[in-house]
């Protein structure tokens, strides 16, 4: 299987239970609920995204014809020298499970990688992965109902965190929506999880401290 790859980098994840963790992000290309370009957001299922998953012709993206070969790409974008940090890979987008595979999970748990998923829910996900992250998006079926994370954007008017929380994840997150409104929706997100304590709060802190 080929794929198709917007984007590698070193950075730390900035959102939810893995906040703050080295991690090498691979963000395929495509999504099955926007196209990503501007002109179809209006008529989008999800309206709300703030990435550019869009092409594969970025710097550090590109076609990657075999696992092996975009499992290499990843580890040599691993950047830590310690010998005893375990290796994270977030797989991202768009909606990674159009493209990850098997063959990819195994390339990259040969190489010594905890391989860690975001998916809006909406296909199932394969086995072996290690950390599966679903954020549901409103009008969207929701397929993947178990993992170890689900990750709420708020407010969605459409998708209630009450309809999330008899689902088998290990922790539930309440993710302020980004945008013109992000201060009350913040300070409602707050509230939220202050009167339902299963939901905690999760910040997009890559871009409280400005990385990617």
């Amino acid at each position: 299987m080929s794929y198709a790859v917007k984007e590698i980098f070193y950075t730390l994840q900035g959102e939810g239970a893995q906040t703050g963790r080295a991690a090498v992000f691979c963000r395929f290309a495509g999504c099955n609920l926007w196209s990503g370009r501007e002109q179809d957001r209006a008529s989008a299922v999800c309206k709300f995204c703030d990435t550019d998953f869009v092409g594969v012709n970025s710097s550090d993206g590109g076609a990657f014809n075999s696992a092996e070969e975009l499992a290499n790409r990843i580890n040599a974008t691993w950047k830590s020298t310690s010998s005893t940090a375990k290796k994270y890979v977030v797989c991202t987008g768009g909606e990674p499970l159009l493209q990850l595979d098997r063959a990819l999970i195994d390339a990259l748990h040969a190489r010594d990688f905890e391989v860690a998923v975001e998916s809006n829910g909406t296909i199932a996900a394969p086995s072996g992965i290690d950390w599966l992250c679903v954020s549901p998006k409103a009008g969207a079926k929701l397929i993947q109902t178990s993992g170890d994370e689900l990750k709420l954007v708020f407010p969605q008017a459409e998708a209630m965190p009450e309809s999330y929380t008899d689902l088998d994840f290990r922790n539930f997150f309440l993710q302020p929506m980004d945008g013109p409104e992000q201060q009350s929706n913040t300070a409602h997100a707050l509230r939220y999880c202050m009167d339902h304590p299963i939901w905690r709060l999760s910040l997009q802190t890559h871009k409280i401290v400005g990385i990617r």
